[in-house]
């Protein structure tokens, strides 16, 4: 599908794979909405990230924030591509050394990841389908893609990711019931299980400790890069046979049990 005269909508774009995916679609698509938590640099940083990128602050648990920026996507001309990036990776053990895990802190990492990305495909969709087809050079109708994220802890989760991995799990598997479901209305849906990447949460550990990390990957045997995420991410958009599967991105890694 061609992003030229269209507008993206990315969630979590304010930084990490969702910032990369930003300035992605921002080479291409006319309009970039990202959707974040509200701060007060937003409209600075997304000004950083190209031209055409707008901030619209909001949380992506809440029907009435997703709604507010699908709303100003759609203002801007025809939203043709989401990219689900918001998530969270709180860690927790059942049995942690202060006791049972509190099930609000289970509940609050499915509620944003799974509940959260379900909310805005959504709204998103909606929107979608009450647009107008487009046709490309091969006769391919459609009205838009939707990109969300998973992880390989949603096959590989390691010990301390009970909710984590699964949040994720939900994601991926609610990837063939939708595109299924939006086939109708010429949407693609297509999940991207990202391996170990340098996003900012990797920031905050040692560099050794990064490096270790990375050096557990078979090859290419380093971190995964925000733009590489990104990459693929255009590349689904572009490729109309891409449509109800998940894709792993993660240099053949499997992860180990902690």
């Amino acid at each position: 599908m061609e992003l030229r005269d269209t507008v993206a909508l990315v969630t979590g774009g304010l930084s990490g794979l969702g910032r990369a995916t930003a300035q992605k679609l921002a080479e291409s698509a006319t309009h970039v909405v990202v959707l974040d938590l509200p701060r007060e640099d937003g409209d600075e940083i997304a000004a950083q990230i190209a031209a055409n990128v707008r901030y619209v602050p909001a949380d992506v648990t809440q029907a009435e924030d997703v709604a507010a920026a699908v709303q100003r996507a759609t203002e801007l001309g025809h939203l043709r591509t989401v990219v689900n990036c918001a998530g969270v990776a709180t860690p927790g053990k059942v049995l942690g050394r202060e006791g049972v895990i509190p099930l609000q802190k289970f509940a609050k990492v499915l509620e944003i990841n799974v509940t959260g990305t379900f909310n805005v495909v959504r709204l998103a969709a909606e929107a979608m389908a009450h647009s107008e087809a487009v046709v490309d050079a091969n006769g391919t109708s459609e009205r838009g893609v939707i990109i969300n994220t998973a992880s390989v802890a949603a096959f590989d989760g390691q010990i301390g990711q009970p909710a984590y991995a699964a949040s994720k799990g939900a994601v991926a598997a609610m990837t063939l019931p939708l595109a299924r479901e939006l086939a109708a209305h010429q949407i693609r849906v297509m999940t991207i299980a990202p391996g170990i990447f340098h996003t900012p949460m990797m920031d905050g550990l040692p560099q050794a400790a990064q490096d270790s990390l990375g050096a557990q990957v078979p090859h290419p045997s380093r971190l995964g890069r925000p733009d590489e995420y990104a990459d693929l991410v255009a590349h689904i958009v572009a490729n109309p046979m891409l449509n109800g599967e998940t894709i792993r991105l993660d240099g053949a890694i499997r992860m180990a049990p902690r």
